[in-house]
């Protein structure tokens, strides 16, 4: 079994989210809160590593700041 590595913080992702999405996102260049709101939750669960988990997580992270996910 690979470890994978731990990049978090990244941004202000929520660290819990997980190791894999966080660096599987940060590869994809969403960094931030902002640049997720940008994505839909179809886009986001399309990357290898990002879960329903961590779809959910981030989405509870994007109404407390009053942001959403784009509209697929």
């Amino acid at each position: 079994m690979v470890d994978t590595p731990d990049v978090r913080p990244v941004g202000d992702l929520p660290n819990e989210i997980g190791r894999t999405a966080a660096r599987e996102l940060s590869l994809n260049g969403i960094t931030s809160l902002g640049r997720v709101a940008g994505h839909s939750r179809k886009e986001l669960l399309a990357i290898h590593g990002v879960g329903p988990k961590a779809v959910a997580i981030l989405g509870e992270a994007l109404a407390a700041r009053g942001l959403a996910y784009k509209d697929s």
